[in-house]
């Protein structure tokens, strides 16, 4: 646990009582600090209160005694209205922040221990691929006998993780939920891996959202920035950070076009990752028969890993090494099985077109399972990418929707995902790939993607085992 520092003997209310908050107040109370604890959900204190800890409901609290509101990420504090307790605060004056914010505070104080080689911090942040991104840098330093612990977005909570031992390089997964709301963001590497249309109502549109995001890269400002430039918003980002264009301190990488020019780039064309630094080649890695790193999106995201083991002094071989070694994560591009000559992969949390069409992208003569709780402007956006479906085996609440915009694609209602597992290995061959990419929220049968890529994988590892 990271204890938290600033706030010996305060009152510090904490609102939302879900994973983080319970993380904070255990840390709050580490660092001698008096956590106000509330949560708007009965279940949510009835466990909060089962785990020890005092409610106090933050709807009545004084706030004259109170020196700061945390707030869990996922309550809205600005758009689309603040949520009452939080626009209480902001009335009496209180400083709000998160968990993040309280992580970077108490993590610089770290620099008072004499550590040989002092630890580090690796933030990664962007629309797509920062959950593997992240993972896959956590896995290079563990593969290459780092010291390293994940948290953040994905797995652990920030302030839940061990205090970092001599060297060790903590690695985060940010989303701009986290990052708009922290008080303090000062990791030593940070990452931008793209930009895409999302959570548009919670950031008042596109310009909040990269807003929210490019926090991380102007609040006290990284030692390095590993920055994606296949978007405007990339580029714009790189150009903002660098001093001249030679300026080693950013990193720009691509998947897809060559990047040229003096500074140091990463870039993936055709399968392979290049190195370049001052116009000169430098490294170069074959990404084609790498089975944890399918399609062109998981390139990007190997660029980004790369970019990142590099600036810690890593040698390009060994990153390679631990390449061939990355299995991926769960219900993301993940190969779950391959019999016959025909592969499974589920991609549960593809539940966007953005996302499913990565997907797509990745593989050719697909069995494509779809469907469950549509998004707005269904499929059609994924037209362009439709040559490389077989055939589409559609399921859940949007299944007809989504049928009416396939075109001449050929496609099948199947309603549950076992009888569309079931069809797709009936008339699968060799050479075809069963590819769960959703296109669409899972609610309306599952209560996550993990619970509706469980189910694929479940339906998949019973189908082979009749055969």
């Amino acid at each position: 646990m990271i204890a938290v520092q600033g706030y010996e003997g305060q009152n510090v209310a904490v609102l939302g009582l879900g994973r983080s908050g319970l993380a904070t107040c255990a840390a709050l109370r580490a660092g001698g600090a008096i956590p106000l604890a509330w949560d708007e959900s009965p279940e949510a204190r009835s466990k909060a209160e089962a785990a020890g800890i005092a409610l106090h409901d933050l709807g009545r609290v004084d706030w004259s005694s109170v020196a700061v509101l945390i707030t869990s990420p996922g309550i809205p504090h600005l758009y689309p209205v603040p949520n009452r307790i939080i626009a209480a605060a902001y009335a009496a004056g209180v400083p709000v922040d998160n968990d993040i914010g309280l992580f970077f505070r108490s993590f610089a104080t770290l620099e008072s221990i004499e550590f040989e080689q002092p630890p580090k911090v690796v933030a990664v942040t962007g629309s797509n691929g920062k959950s593997t991104t992240t993972a896959l840098i956590h896995h290079i330093l563990t593969e290459c006998g780092r010291p390293a612990q994940m948290a953040g977005n994905i797995g652990t909570g920030v302030l839940s993780i061990d205090p970092p031992e001599n060297g060790e390089v903590v690695v985060l997964e940010l989303s701009s939920y986290q990052l708009e709301l922290a008080r303090a963001l000062t990791p030593d590497i940070a990452v931008f891996t793209n930009l895409s249309p999302d959570h548009l109502d919670r950031h008042n549109g596109m310009g909040g959202y990269f807003a929210a995001k490019r926090r991380l890269f102007a609040e006290g400002g990284p030692d390095r920035a590993v920055i994606g430039v296949d978007e405007v918003e990339g580029q714009y980002l790189a150009g903002q950070l660098a001093l001249a264009p030679e300026d080693a301190r950013v990193i720009r990488i691509s998947s897809g076009q060559k990047l040229a020019g003096p500074g140091w780039n990463v870039f993936a064309r055709k399968g392979f990752l290049s190195e370049y630094r001052r116009g000169k080649q430098m490294a170069s890695i074959d990404l084609r028969s790498i089975p944890g790193l399918p399609g062109a999106h998981n390139h990007q995201n190997a660029c980004a890993a790369y970019a990142v083991a590099r600036s810690l002094g890593i040698a390009p071989r060994m990153i390679e090494d631990a390449f061939t070694t990355f299995k991926g994560l769960p219900h993301r591009s993940q190969l779950i099985a391959e019999a016959g000559g025909v592969r499974f992969v589920n991609d549960s949390k593809a539940t966007n077109v953005e996302s499913a069409a990565q997907a797509l992208q990745a593989f050719d003569k697909i069995r494509w399972i779809a469907g469950g709780l549509g998004k707005e402007g269904g499929i059609s956006a994924l037209a362009p990418h439709l040559d490389r479906v077989r055939k589409a085996y559609l399921i859940g609440y949007s299944a007809r929707d989504f049928a009416l915009q396939l075109g001449s694609t050929a496609h099948e209602i199947c309603e549950t995902m076992e009888q569309a597992v079931a069809r797709a290995m009936a008339e699968a061959e060799p050479g075809d790939v069963v590819l769960l990419a959703p296109a669409a929220a899972s609610f309306d049968q599952y209560p996550d993607f993990e619970k509706r890529g469980e189910a694929f994988m479940a339906a998949v590892h019973a189908g082979l085992a009749d055969e």
